[in-house]
């Protein structure tokens, strides 16, 4: 005959409830972000300019005391599309100097990876985008035309952090971006690219955002 204290013991516990997965980032401005469904209202550009600031390009193979951070080529992106398109407005400019804010949450993924992890973190990328353009008041979508010229101007910036830091040669970097044609002043500046420290470049992505937004 079994006791009831036998029972007990036989009694199996009852299952503790699955903890949902967080899908949301808490920002050192206190906000806390969606991952699945970002908002805007929880988009900072301090927040931006502190995480792009610490994200690293070329996977840090970069030549340098510092690594070449996103938020020092976000800059250099924007000067050579300023450079290009001298009657742009402030508006499409801090397109520019967005171009690449998602990575403050996602990280710099280098384009072979991003090719091997396939469309769902594309999709996912362009989501976040699309929030920060509606934070900061670009338009979303931006037009086809600016947005081949922003990548354009990508382009250029990559064949020179290529060619000035991370190691390629020059008609290696061609082949992959493109040969630039740029102003003999700004090539001179972009040839002798030496990466920030990372306050540096976080300030000077903020003092640039401010300029763009006046």
């Amino acid at each position: 005959m079994t006791s009831s204290i036998d029972q007990r013991k036989t009694k199996r516990a009852p299952a503790k409830a699955a903890m949902p997965s967080r899908a949301w980032q808490r920002m050192l401005s206190g906000r806390r972000l969606d991952l699945l469904d970002p908002s805007p209202l929880d988009i900072e550009i301090g927040d931006i300019a502190h995480g792009l600031a610490r994200v690293a390009r070329w996977n840090g193979q970069t030549k340098g005391a510092h690594a070449l951070s996103v938020a020092q080529h976000s800059l250099i992106v924007e000067a050579i599309t300023r450079t290009l398109h001298p009657r742009w407005s402030k508006t499409w400019l801090r397109a520019a100097l967005l171009h690449d804010a998602p990575e403050y949450v996602v990280g710099d993924l280098i384009s072979p990876f991003k090719a091997a992890v396939g469309l769902d973190y594309k999709a996912f990328e362009l989501r976040l985008l699309s929030a920060i353009h509606r934070r900061f008041g670009v338009p979303d979508p931006l037009q086809e035309e600016t947005t081949q010229a922003i990548k354009a101007a990508d382009h250029v910036a990559a064949f020179f952090e290529a060619t000035a830091l991370a190691g390629f040669a020059t008609d290696e970097a061609a082949r992959f971006f493109g040969t630039p044609k740029l102003p003999v002043a700004l090539e001179r500046e972009l040839r002798a690219l030496t990466p920030l420290p990372a306050e540096q470049a976080n300030a000077a992505f903020l003092a640039r955002f401010a300029a763009l937004s006046g």
